[in-house]
Order: C-alpha cells, then structure tokens, then sequence
C-alpha cells in the first residue's frame, strides 16, 4: 500500500489533457501498488480542485467519490466519516468540506456553530447569531 498526496489522486481519478505524462504515472503507480492510501484531507482537497480547478459539476465529483468509496484499490482514512460526508454532500447544497467537518461533529454528538446558512440548514448546525443581543 502507498499513500497519496492530492495532484496524485486528482491525477488517478481525471484525465488531464494538461498533464498527460502525469495522468500515466499516477495510474501506473497506483496499479503497481495495488492499494492507495486516501487521507480525508487529500479527499476534501481532491474535491475542491475537481470543482474549482477542473470545473467538474457536483454530480461527476460524487461519482468519482463513490468510485473511491467502494474501489477495494482505495483505503480511506476515516471511511465511516467520508462515507456519511459523501451522503451528505450529495443531498445538499454545502462544500464536501463541511460535510466532512459536519460528518465527524455527528459522530460525536456535538453540534456544529457556524456563519453559513447553507452550512446551518442541515441538522447538526447551528447558525451563530450576530445579533448583539443574542438569539431571538
């Protein structure tokens, strides 16, 4: 088993015309090892360059986080907490980031304070007020 660092997990799940040479190496090295270590941060990494870098629609990126979930080659750090996040992420309008950081607040029953209202919308969140006076 090898672990893996974002360019090279972006490289293993997209092709990128940019970086053919690279594309060929990540698959290679990923097939040579037979397994591939996936740190959450390298995941929520992953998930923001897809969408922002590639400007792959939420609904490829879901696609290929189902690929790694269920792929045996894929060892996922916290595959319970990626596993609800992934669920999450795919019923709502939040970044997969904060699913995640939603996913492991759930898990251990603690509520979630946060300024997005996208964020606070779903259960587990709490909107902070910024009212002086507090909540109404």
């Amino acid at each position: 088993m090898i672990a893996v660092d974002t360019n090279v997990l972006v490289r293993i799940l997209a092709d990128d015309p940019g970086e053919p040479a690279q594309v060929q190496a990540a698959r290679r090295l990923a097939g040579e090892a037979k397994q591939v270590f996936v740190p959450t941060v390298v995941q929520v990494e992953t998930v923001w360059v897809l969408e922002s870098g590639y400007g792959l629609p939420k609904e490829s990126v879901v696609q290929m986080l189902e690929h790694i979930e269920v792929n045996q080659a894929f060892v996922l750090e916290d595959a319970d907490r990626c596993q609800r996040a992934l669920a999450l992420f795919r019923s709502c309008n939040a970044d997969y980031s904060d699913c995640v950081v939603l996913a492991g607040c759930r898990s251990r029953d603690l509520p979630l304070h946060t300024f997005d209202k996208r964020l606070a919308k779903l259960a587990g969140a709490e909107l902070v007020s910024t009212d002086p006076q507090g909540p109404t």
